[in-house]
């Protein structure tokens, strides 16, 4: 991506396990005479080359090395500075609270006893203790996110000559770590963690391990992976969409809910119970969402709710700004898709003014995560990073999780008072609405009310005329 480099932005170099200096090497682009042939059963082989045709291929590696590094660098992977999280402020993530400062009445008082110089002691030390435990679990959280970022030297994608997304899959990147998020929630639990350090003994941690590399498969960089990069490029090919284009936050939430949807209709498919819906122009439509989680049995399934947002005209409305913390807050939120302008970045937290991200533009080598015990380092990370709430794009995409009715009931009835921005305006972040977004596209009058609905459910000829450009309503100036 083009996005600026900023000398005073803060980085937070990596705690426990360092990456140290980065240097992966980004290839662009195949040579147009390498022609690739991909046979499981006897491995990848090329058409051999001549002495000119090698030596072309050479120059090109040497091109593609230095944008390698030049693209590390832009993004700030070759530097590592130091973690720094303030002790006077919670920190959020994903639901979960961290780095609270003890209100315990009987510690004050006890405190309030000692002399001045034993007490002030006794008080720094028990901080100092407190904050160390929850930064170790806050790191341990943080670390067990999957990390899903620009990757080299894979599969050609569909129609182009490209074997990376460097410079351009960013928002792709982002959008596959939110749906990764709430497989995790789906599969294993927001509770899980990832522990590479510890053994797998017990019948549990066996399944957990499976479940965990399952869900790395599913978005491994392959043809054969429902939610790959390949997958998404080619559903965007329906809509005019090609490899090496821009996706926005809206235009990559549809495309994750045609993955779902497509990927439910394999034979022995693991989305069998599993749902996403998409937000219609910052609306929740309940007859949408009761046809796409109702089963034919009467069960119901669990949902991914994606909700797209314009929260400004060029940059974000300060107004949403508490608000938009505030979903992060909630233990259903699967995080934010947005960033800064043409630069995507997939937020899960928060202290003070400043969002944690994880950052997809560090350009990795591909994992073939069909071998048996694949690495699973390179889709963790160890350095979050924090950038400026203010410094933010209005465009983005919010994404919830639900595992059943109970919870989506739940949120409904609470959810009001996180998504309106003040007292001043009754205008919330989005809607609930009673009946279907199809309703509303017949001239037919939908009252507002109760529950959630998608744009992948509409009709195919709106789908393709304005999916992929509907981010440009605006809520509040």
């Amino acid at each position: 991506m083009n996005g600026q480099v900023h000398s005073s932005r803060e980085r937070l170099g990596g705690f426990g396990p360092s990456f140290g200096l980065f240097s992966g090497m980004i290839p662009d682009r195949v040579p147009a005479m390498q022609i690739p042939i991909t046979d499981r059963s006897f491995g990848p082989s090329e058409i051999p080359l001549d002495d000119t045709m090698a030596a072309t291929e050479v120059d090109s590696k040497v091109k593609t090395k230095l944008l390698s590094m030049w693209n590390n660098v832009k993004y700030g992977w070759t530097v590592k500075i130091k973690t720094n999280f303030s002790k006077e402020s919670p920190v959020w993530l994903l639901g979960q609270c961290y780095l609270k400062k003890s209100e315990d009445p009987l510690e004050r008082a006890s405190e309030a006893l000692e002399p001045v110089g034993t007490g002030s002691q006794v008080s720094l030390a028990m901080d100092a203790t407190n904050f160390e435990n929850t930064i170790e679990e806050f790191k341990r959280d943080f670390v067990s996110r999957i990390w899903l970022t620009y990757r080299r030297e894979f599969q050609i994608l569909n129609g182009s000559t490209f074997t990376t997304d460097c410079g351009w899959g960013c928002m792709l990147r982002s959008g596959q770590m939110m749906l990764a998020q709430a497989l995790v929630c789906h599969f294993l639990g927001r509770e899980w963690r990832w522990r590479p350090e510890q053994p797998i003994e017990t019948l549990q941690q066996r399944l957990d391990d499976r479940n965990h590399r399952m869900i790395i498969k599913w978005f491994g960089d392959q043809s054969e992976s429902p939610f790959s990069i390949h997958r998404l490029v080619l559903l965007g090919a329906s809509a005019g969409k090609r490899a090496g284009d821009w996706y926005g936050p809206s235009s990559v939430a549809h495309l994750l809910s045609q993955a779902v949807e497509c990927a439910s209709k394999q034979s022995n498919s693991n989305f069998d119970h599993l749902a996403v819906y998409v937000a219609q122009d910052c609306a929740v439509y309940l007859q949408d969402v009761e046809n796409i989680c109702r089963t034919p049995d009467g069960k119901w399934k669990a949902l991914v709710l994606l909700v797209p947002l314009r929260l400004g005209a060029d940059k974000l409305n300060p107004v949403y700004a508490p608000c938009l913390t505030s979903l992060l807050t909630l233990d259903t939120c699967i995080g934010v898709i947005g960033g800064r302008p043409r630069h995507s970045l997939y937020f899960i937290g928060y202290q003070d003014d400043k969002l944690i991200h994880l950052d997809p533009h560090y350009c990795q080598e591909t994992v073939d995560v069909w071998k048996n015990d694949f690495s699973l380092t390179s889709f963790h990370c160890t350095s979050p990073r924090k950038m400026l709430l203010s410094k933010m794009d209005p465009s983005c995409c919010v994404g919830f999780y639900f595992p059943n009715k109970e919870a989506l009931t739940d949120f409904m009835e609470t959810i009001q008072r996180f998504v309106i921005p003040n007292q001043k305006t009754n205008y919330p972040m989005f809607l609930f609405c009673e009946g279907s977004g199809k309703d509303l596209q017949h001239g037919i009058e939908v009252v507002e009310g109760l529950l959630p609905s998608t744009s992948p459910f509409v009709d195919r000829e709106t789908l393709e005329d304005d999916l992929y450009e509907s981010e440009e309503f605006e809520l509040l100036q």
